[in-house]
Protein backbone atom coordinates (compact mmCIF):
# COMPACT_ATOMS: atom_id res chain seq x y z
CA UNK A 1 0.00 0.00 0.00
CA UNK A 2 1.45 3.57 -0.72
CA UNK A 3 2.10 5.79 2.28
CA UNK A 4 0.17 8.30 3.34
CA UNK A 5 0.53 11.61 1.98
CA UNK A 6 1.77 14.69 4.10
CA UNK A 7 -0.99 16.72 4.42
CA UNK A 8 -0.81 20.83 4.42
CA UNK A 9 -3.22 23.15 5.93
CA UNK A 10 -1.46 26.11 4.62
CA UNK A 11 -3.69 29.25 5.58
CA UNK A 12 -4.37 32.00 2.58
CA UNK A 13 -1.62 32.31 1.10
CA UNK A 14 -0.36 34.13 -2.20
CA UNK A 15 -0.67 32.71 -5.52
CA UNK A 16 2.62 33.06 -7.50
CA UNK A 17 5.03 32.12 -4.56
CA UNK A 18 2.76 28.68 -3.69
CA UNK A 19 3.23 27.81 -7.70
CA UNK A 20 6.40 27.85 -7.96
CA UNK A 21 6.75 25.77 -4.52
CA UNK A 22 5.01 23.36 -6.35
CA UNK A 23 7.45 22.98 -9.01
CA UNK A 24 10.42 22.77 -6.95
CA UNK A 25 8.49 20.37 -4.98
CA UNK A 26 8.02 18.24 -7.87
CA UNK A 27 11.53 19.09 -9.30
CA UNK A 28 12.73 17.48 -6.21
CA UNK A 29 11.31 15.10 -5.51
CA UNK A 30 12.52 11.27 -5.59
CA UNK A 31 11.27 7.48 -5.86
CA UNK A 32 11.17 7.31 -2.49
CA UNK A 33 9.53 11.01 -1.46
CA UNK A 34 6.25 10.90 0.29
CA UNK A 35 3.19 12.39 -1.75
CA UNK A 36 1.43 15.81 -0.25
CA UNK A 37 -1.80 17.38 -0.57
CA UNK A 38 -1.74 21.01 -0.13
CA UNK A 39 -5.28 22.62 1.10
CA UNK A 40 -5.13 26.76 1.23
CA UNK A 41 -6.93 29.88 -0.25
CA UNK A 42 -5.84 32.50 -2.46
CA UNK A 43 -5.75 36.18 -2.54
CA UNK A 44 -7.85 37.46 -5.56
CA UNK A 45 -6.16 36.30 -8.71
CA UNK A 46 -6.90 35.49 -11.75
CA UNK A 47 -4.81 32.17 -13.51
CA UNK A 48 -4.50 31.31 -17.49
CA UNK A 49 -3.38 28.05 -17.83
CA UNK A 50 -0.88 26.98 -20.97
CA UNK A 51 -3.33 27.67 -24.16
CA UNK A 52 -5.71 30.06 -22.54
CA UNK A 53 -7.49 32.64 -25.17
CA UNK A 54 -6.62 36.10 -24.15
CA UNK A 55 -10.35 37.00 -25.32
CA UNK A 56 -11.65 34.89 -22.15
CA UNK A 57 -10.02 37.44 -19.96
CA UNK A 58 -13.00 39.94 -20.40
CA UNK A 59 -12.54 42.65 -17.36
CA UNK A 60 -9.66 41.82 -15.11
CA UNK A 61 -9.66 45.11 -13.83
CA UNK A 62 -7.45 45.29 -10.70
CA UNK A 63 -7.05 41.86 -10.20
CA UNK A 64 -3.87 40.53 -10.74
CA UNK A 65 -3.43 37.95 -13.99
CA UNK A 66 -0.96 34.80 -13.75
CA UNK A 67 0.09 33.17 -17.03
CA UNK A 68 0.45 29.31 -15.37
CA UNK A 69 1.62 25.53 -16.46
CA UNK A 70 -1.18 24.04 -16.26
CA UNK A 71 -4.25 22.68 -18.21
CA UNK A 72 -6.93 24.78 -19.21
CA UNK A 73 -8.32 28.02 -19.38
CA UNK A 74 -9.41 30.84 -17.17
CA UNK A 75 -10.17 30.86 -13.72
CA UNK A 76 -10.64 32.98 -10.70
CA UNK A 77 -9.23 32.16 -7.12
CA UNK A 78 -10.11 33.99 -3.95
CA UNK A 79 -10.92 34.44 -0.43
CA UNK A 80 -13.47 31.90 0.22
CA UNK A 81 -12.65 29.27 -2.21
CA UNK A 82 -10.48 26.01 -1.06
CA UNK A 83 -7.82 25.23 -3.22
CA UNK A 84 -6.39 21.56 -3.27
CA UNK A 85 -2.92 20.69 -4.98
CA UNK A 86 -2.82 16.80 -4.93
CA UNK A 87 0.82 15.80 -5.12
CA UNK A 88 1.27 12.69 -6.09
CA UNK A 89 3.36 10.50 -8.10
CA UNK A 90 0.85 9.18 -10.82
CA UNK A 91 3.19 6.54 -11.68
CA UNK A 92 3.73 4.94 -8.15
CA UNK A 93 -0.04 5.73 -7.65
CA UNK A 94 -1.13 3.69 -10.60
CA UNK A 95 -3.29 6.20 -11.69
CA UNK A 96 -3.44 7.98 -15.23
CA UNK A 97 -4.32 11.61 -15.66
CA UNK A 98 -7.74 11.32 -16.20
CA UNK A 99 -7.79 9.05 -13.42
CA UNK A 100 -6.19 11.77 -11.08
CA UNK A 101 -9.16 14.27 -12.56
CA UNK A 102 -11.86 11.77 -11.90
CA UNK A 103 -10.71 11.29 -8.54
CA UNK A 104 -10.44 14.84 -7.81
CA UNK A 105 -14.36 15.30 -9.11
CA UNK A 106 -16.01 12.49 -7.38
CA UNK A 107 -14.48 13.28 -3.79
CA UNK A 108 -16.21 16.89 -4.77
CA UNK A 109 -19.15 14.64 -5.77
CA UNK A 110 -19.37 12.64 -2.85
CA UNK A 111 -18.55 16.00 -0.27
CA UNK A 112 -21.78 17.44 -1.89
CA UNK A 113 -23.78 14.39 -1.68
CA UNK A 114 -23.31 14.04 2.00
CA UNK A 115 -25.02 17.33 2.36
CA UNK A 116 -27.96 16.63 -0.06
CA UNK A 117 -26.87 17.87 -3.01
CA UNK A 118 -26.86 16.34 -6.33
CA UNK A 119 -23.39 17.14 -8.09
CA UNK A 120 -22.51 15.82 -11.46
CA UNK A 121 -19.52 15.63 -13.44
CA UNK A 122 -19.03 16.19 -17.48
CA UNK A 123 -16.45 14.14 -19.83
CA UNK A 124 -16.03 17.22 -22.07
CA UNK A 125 -15.62 19.82 -19.14
CA UNK A 126 -14.03 18.85 -16.40
CA UNK A 127 -15.41 19.74 -12.81
CA UNK A 128 -18.36 19.61 -10.86
CA UNK A 129 -21.63 21.04 -11.49
CA UNK A 130 -24.93 21.02 -9.48
CA UNK A 131 -28.02 22.36 -11.24
CA UNK A 132 -25.93 23.68 -14.56
CA UNK A 133 -23.61 26.06 -12.42
CA UNK A 134 -19.94 24.94 -12.56
CA UNK A 135 -18.90 24.60 -7.96
CA UNK A 136 -15.85 23.34 -8.68
CA UNK A 137 -12.84 23.47 -11.30
CA UNK A 138 -10.18 21.45 -12.12
CA UNK A 139 -6.63 22.11 -13.54
CA UNK A 140 -3.35 19.75 -13.76
CA UNK A 141 0.52 19.87 -14.81
CA UNK A 142 2.24 16.50 -14.95
CA UNK A 143 5.95 16.46 -14.64
CA UNK A 144 8.39 14.16 -14.07
CA UNK A 145 5.62 11.26 -13.44
CA UNK A 146 3.81 13.31 -10.62
CA UNK A 147 1.11 15.98 -10.79
CA UNK A 148 0.57 19.43 -9.22
CA UNK A 149 -2.25 22.39 -9.43
CA UNK A 150 -5.55 20.89 -9.12
CA UNK A 151 -9.18 21.52 -7.87
CA UNK A 152 -10.57 24.36 -6.81
CA UNK A 153 -13.68 24.55 -4.62
CA UNK A 154 -16.20 27.28 -4.07
CA UNK A 155 -17.06 27.56 -0.73
CA UNK A 156 -18.35 31.01 0.32
CA UNK A 157 -16.35 33.59 -1.74
CA UNK A 158 -17.26 36.69 -3.47
CA UNK A 159 -18.58 34.92 -7.03
CA UNK A 160 -18.75 38.45 -9.39
CA UNK A 161 -15.11 38.01 -10.66
CA UNK A 162 -16.00 34.99 -12.65
CA UNK A 163 -18.32 37.30 -14.14
CA UNK A 164 -15.17 39.15 -15.48
CA UNK A 165 -14.08 35.97 -17.61
CA UNK A 166 -15.23 32.86 -19.66
CA UNK A 167 -14.99 30.64 -16.91
CA UNK A 168 -12.83 27.98 -17.96
CA UNK A 169 -13.48 28.93 -21.93
CA UNK A 170 -17.19 28.90 -21.79
CA UNK A 171 -19.14 32.18 -22.15
CA UNK A 172 -21.93 32.94 -19.49
CA UNK A 173 -20.84 29.57 -17.80
CA UNK A 174 -22.67 30.44 -14.10
CA UNK A 175 -20.43 29.73 -10.84
CA UNK A 176 -22.10 28.21 -7.55
CA UNK A 177 -20.87 27.73 -4.21
CA UNK A 178 -21.56 25.36 -1.16
CA UNK A 179 -22.85 28.23 0.76
CA UNK A 180 -25.58 29.23 -1.29
CA UNK A 181 -26.03 25.49 -1.58
CA UNK A 182 -26.52 25.02 2.23
CA UNK A 183 -23.34 23.09 2.50
CA UNK A 184 -21.13 24.66 4.38
CA UNK A 185 -19.81 28.23 4.65
CA UNK A 186 -16.54 27.97 6.07
CA UNK A 187 -13.42 26.62 3.69
CA UNK A 188 -11.46 25.37 6.82
CA UNK A 189 -13.89 22.93 7.82
CA UNK A 190 -14.62 22.33 3.90
CA UNK A 191 -10.90 21.39 4.20
CA UNK A 192 -11.10 19.08 6.92
CA UNK A 193 -14.25 17.40 5.89
CA UNK A 194 -12.82 16.75 2.46
CA UNK A 195 -8.72 15.57 2.81
CA UNK A 196 -10.65 12.15 3.96
CA UNK A 197 -12.55 11.94 1.02
CA UNK A 198 -9.94 12.29 -1.16
CA UNK A 199 -7.26 10.17 0.52
CA UNK A 200 -9.54 7.70 0.62
CA UNK A 201 -10.09 7.56 -3.14
CA UNK A 202 -6.65 8.21 -3.88
CA UNK A 203 -4.63 5.55 -1.76
CA UNK A 204 -7.19 2.92 -0.25
CA UNK A 205 -9.14 2.27 -3.99
CA UNK A 206 -8.71 -1.29 -3.37
CA UNK A 207 -9.44 -1.48 0.12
Amino acid sequence: MTAAPVVRHLGCVEYEPTWRAMQRFTDGRTADTPDEIWLLEHPPVFTLGMNARIEHLLAPGHIPVVRIDRGGQVTYHGPGQLVVYPLVDIRRAALGVRDLVSVLEAAVVELAARSGITAEVRREAPGVYVGGRKLASVGLRIRRGASYHGLALNVNMDLEPFRRIDPCGYAGLEMTQLADLGAGDDAAQVARDFTPLLVQRLYHRRS
